[in-house]
């Protein structure tokens, strides 16, 4: 099945091309990655799949639906962009069950399974306002796996990680991508993209 299927976007802000003629297609179980510089865009077009914004023309379907048209936010999509936005006086537990109870879909044993395979310690009673930057990007890694989505869109996930951490979630995305998911992933590390990626789609600035 096509996961994602971007065809001819355009995005302006005022005067300002962002997005340009941008095409795309990723099947389940395929990753595919996204480059360049700050203000190339990545962010922009992910947002646009997300349903966070509406493009100026073109189409974007996620699972077989129009983003816009037939449903405004994707289903069964998993999503980190920018800084997560956590509750800062609650744990990463707490933080994650208050989220999974919007949906209904996941209970305690897959929240606490999620946040070990993060690499995040489940009793940990600590709020996410003393949780370390790499921390933090873990527990946004959580949020958007624990519900077992179809489709993943990753901006910068590997941001503010130590090097164990890095590989790490290196290691999760190739086990998510071998489970079926489709997979769309920013990083401004080369080595990332190229080790993770089926494909690149290198935007412009």
């Amino acid at each position: 099945m096509i996961g994602i299927e971007v065809q001819h976007v355009y995005k302006s802000f005022g005067n300002q091309k962002v997005l340009e003629d941008v095409s795309l297609s990723i099947q389940s179980g395929q990753s595919v990655g996204i480059v360049g510089n700050n203000g190339s865009g990545k962010t922009v077009l992910m947002k646009c799949i997300c349903g966070f914004l509406r493009p100026d023309s073109g189409r974007i379907y996620v699972r077989g639906k129009q983003i816009g048209k037939e449903v405004d936010f994707p289903e069964k999509m998993g999503v980190i962009i920018e800084t997560p936005g956590f509750l800062p006086n609650m744990t990463g537990y707490q933080n994650l069950k208050l989220l999974a109870s919007l949906q209904g879909r996941v209970g305690k044993q897959e929240i606490l399974q999620t946040l070990q395979t993060v690499g995040l310690d489940p009793g940990l009673k600590k709020p996410v306002s003393k949780y370390s930057l790499g921390m933090r990007q873990r527990l946004g890694i959580a949020q958007a796996i624990m519900e077992d989505p179809e489709v993943l869109v990753l901006d910068e996930p590997f941001n503010g990680l130590d090097k164990a951490g890095v590989s790490h979630i290196r290691s999760l995305i190739l086990k998510l991508k071998k489970r079926g998911k489709a997979i769309l992933l920013a990083s401004h590390n080369a080595m990332d993209i190229y080790m993770l990626c089926d494909e690149v789609h290198e935007m412009g600035s």
